[in-house]
Parts: structure tokens; sequence; C-alpha cells
């Protein structure tokens, strides 16, 4: 290795990482569909994945905290083409850590799959 390569090195090993001064207010969840019965599904009730949680101890946490739904629109509105549908986590879903959250209006079916931010607010503590 020649000096300048070492000279790099060191000055990447030098370097700190630059610090988040905002705080993180939301966790990723995962919309997996909707409340359903063997023949019939509950549209008004959509079923969410919180990542990192795996029971349902740990999901009553996240009871009452708001949900975003933030998509892409085709057509602009109010300068942006970004869209949001909020709702609230309402109960637990099964032993596995889903949870059962109520939307303004009900989520689009291509939202399945698809990622939604689990507000840390209103805080319970």
């Amino acid at each position: 290795m020649s000096q300048e390569q070492k000279k790099r090195k060191q000055q990447k090993k030098n370097k700190k990482k630059k610090q988040n001064k905002t705080p993180r207010l939301h966790v990723d969840g995962i919309f997996m569909g909707y409340r359903r019965g063997l023949t019939t599904q509950k549209t008004g009730t959509s079923l969410i994945k919180i990542i990192g949680v795996g029971t349902r101890k740990e999901s009553e946490w996240y009871l009452g905290k708001k949900v975003a739904y933030v998509y892409n629109a085709s057509r602009h509105h109010n300068g942006s083409n970004v869209r949001t549908i909020w709702g609230k986590i309402t109960s637990s879903h099964g032993n596995s850590g889903i949870v059962r959250a109520k939307f303004k209006r009900n989520l689009p079916a291509i939202a399945m799959g698809k990622k939604v931010r689990v507000m840390l607010y209103p805080s319970n503590i």
C-alpha cells in the first residue's frame, strides 16, 4: 500500500459518524390484510405486523398509537403528490404480535404487503 492509501484509510477511521439530531417518531409495520373469517372479510379493520414485535404482550404497548399509510398519487394536490391515510391501533390480534387498526378511509387492497408507519405517539407513559 502506498503512503496515500494508508493516509486515506486512517482518515476514514478517524471520521466519526454523523449523529442524527431528530428523534425517531415512528416504527415500520406491514399491512398484512383485512380481518376476516372463513368466508367473509371485514375491510373496516386492517391487520398490521409491527417490525420487532413478536408477542401479544409487546403489542399491547402500541394500542392507541397512530398509524399512517403514505403513498404517491398520480396527480398533484396542494403542491405534492404524496398522500396519507391515517388510522389508529385498536387491539391485538392473536398471539404473534399482530395488531388491528382502523383507518379513516379503508386501506386499498393494493396496499397489502406495503409499509405503514406506526407513530410513537400519543404516549401513554
